[in-house]
């Protein structure tokens, strides 16, 4: 079920999004939906308090690793052709 929202705006603003939907070959209606959709996908979602525990717990494991300078040697070693003598 659809429902309506009411949303007051300058007049500015409300010409901005006109153009805008224009640009887009869109109603003014469709863009601002769609920009509603892609503002509601940028918000984080899940329990914060959660995700923090994750993040918590995995840095108190002990994953292999090296110095940084022999890793970025190693990689840039990967990336180089092989010239034979």
């Amino acid at each position: 079920m659809s429902k309506r929202l009411q949303v007051i705006l300058e007049e500015e603003e409300l010409a901005e999004i006109r153009r805008a939907a224009r640009r887009s070959h869109m109603t003014s209606s469709e863009w601002v939906r769609q920009a509603l959709r892609k503002a509601r996908r940028g918000e984080p979602s899940g329990d914060l308090k959660k995700k923090l525990e994750i993040v918590r717990r995995g840095t108190e494991q002990a994953f292999p690793t090296a110095d940084i300078d022999q890793m970025l040697a190693e990689i840039e070693k990967g990336r180089l052709p092989d010239v034979m003598p």
